[in-house]
């Protein structure tokens, strides 16, 4: 299959992975602090919007709930992470981990998974809303992979902070400021590259411009490059510099701060359902920068190591972990077809990630609920 022929084979195959495929390349809108984050008030069937990007959830009472009017005289718990915690996959709103969870615990559970963030990301997201909630019950952060995953980028675009979902685009469009700036009349710079901007200069450069244009949508970026031992080692420690924020900063006050690695296709099980399969032959056929970063993350041993990590390193800080790919692999509905793409699940797929939350973290304190 060529590239069009597996896409359109994709959306035979799960037909609402259309619908966030467009709400992801629409555009995003450009933030402070945390670089990017999805549509506000996006509507259609599968997928909605508040007014601050944050997808809606189904309450305990079987009403939409959003982060932006939520009331904050109420309790409250949080779903935190990218785009498993969004829920990418699901046919609507009301299937996502925190809908699910809202109607095993009977109480309110709101979602603040962006799609491409990191640990970091998600962290500082958090931050910037904390203020929102008088009392939080339970966080549970369900993440790890879009930050291994994303390691796996040239190191010409490693920062002191970490490789992130637009690294290369944005170097390339602050470059191509930079180089503005030197093309300036009315400058600050010096006197030697004041002469350079004549007439001749600037067709020069716009001629140079062009024969140099390169769309940084269609750079074909893989993982090949870097250790996979430095990258889970780096990933695993930004991981855990976030949920131990997290919960720092929850330190004064009764929320639980749960940690969940995210799980990935081949780190749950081997053997996949037929409809499985196909989808992954037609997602292989037509992948993004983002699926060829997983090249090197599949084999059990950097599953082992980078879990383990994170297991002591959450233990080490009072956060109680789980790995995803443990409690899916020894479930019954692991047999059954749930993912959707090697990262994503349908809504039968969710409904058991929600239901091994709430068996795992959640069901001594609400074992009288659902």
């Amino acid at each position: 299959m060529d590239h069009n022929q597996a896409l359109k084979r994709v959306y035979e195959l799960t037909p609402q992975l259309r619908e966030y495929d467009e709400f992801m390349y629409l555009g995003v809108r450009w933030l402070p602090y945390v670089m990017f984050s999805q549509l506000s008030n996006y509507k259609s069937d599968v997928i909605n919007t508040d007014g601050l990007g944050f997808r809606l959830s189904l309450n305990e009472v079987g009403r939409f709930s959003s982060i932006e009017s939520f009331d904050n005289n109420n309790a409250v718990n949080l779903v935190i992470g990218g785009s498993t915690a969004l829920g990418t996959g699901t046919t609507s709103d009301s299937c996502t981990i925190a809908s699910v969870l809202s109607q095993l615990t009977g109480e309110t559970w709101l979602n603040l998974g962006v799609r491409g963030f990191n640990a970091y990301q998600e962290m500082i997201q958090f931050i910037m809303n904390k203020k929102r909630f008088s009392k939080i019950n339970h966080i549970v952060i369900i993440s790890g992979l879009n930050t291994l995953t994303l390691e796996g980028l040239p190191d010409e675009l490693r920062t002191e902070y970490g490789k992130y979902y637009y690294s290369y685009e944005f170097n390339h469009y602050m470059e191509l400021y930079n180089k503005d700036l030197l093309k300036k009349n009315l400058t600050y710079g010096s006197k030697s590259q004041a002469e350079k901007n004549n007439i001749l200069s600037s067709l020069k450069n716009k001629f140079n411009d062009w024969i140099n244009y390169e769309n940084p949508a269609e750079k074909i970026i893989e993982d090949g490059h870097i250790s996979i031992v430095d990258r889970v080692d780096i990933a695993a420690q930004q991981t855990l510099e976030a949920a131990i924020t997290i919960k720092q900063l929850m330190s004064n006050t009764d929320t639980n701060v749960h940690f969940t690695l995210q799980p990935l296709s081949r780190w749950c099980k081997s053997t996949f359902h037929k409809e499985e399969e196909d989808m992954f032959e037609a997602i292989d056929g037509c992948a993004n920068n983002f699926w060829r970063l997983f090249g090197s993350l599949c084999s059990t041993e950097v599953h082992s190591q980078y879990s383990n990590i994170l297991q002591q390193g959450c233990s080490d800080n009072g956060i109680e972990y789980s790995d995803m790919n443990h409690l899916l692999g020894e479930s019954q509905v692991c047999r059954d077809n749930i993912f959707v793409d090697h990262l994503h699940f349908n809504d039968h797929g969710y409904q058991e990630v929600a239901k091994l939350i709430h068996e795992n973290h959640l069901s001594k304190e609400y074992s009288n609920v659902a």
